[in-house]
């Protein structure tokens, strides 16, 4: 039976917030592109505004993969 301190746990938690961290960031990039330019944000606030978009995405996305990945371990 796996434990949460197993490695191959541990493996599984880390690539699953890898690839929602992914997954999150390129769905996050292209909302922000579209958002900054429907409401108009003018010069590199646009830049900022996408990059705020992309991190924050990705990083909302990967948490969640990570806490299923977490809820799985004990099932093995």
């Amino acid at each position: 039976m796996s434990s949460i301190s197993d490695n191959q746990c541990l493996k599984q938690i880390a690539m699953n917030f890898g690839v929602g961290a992914t997954l999150g960031a390129s769905v996050g990039a292209v909302y922000g592109t579209v958002d900054a330019f429907r409401f108009k944000i003018p010069g590199l606030l646009k830049i900022r505004h996408i990059g705020k978009t992309t991190v924050s995405t990705g990083a909302i996305f990967g948490t969640f993969l990570a806490a299923g990945a977490l809820l799985h371990c004990g099932k093995h």
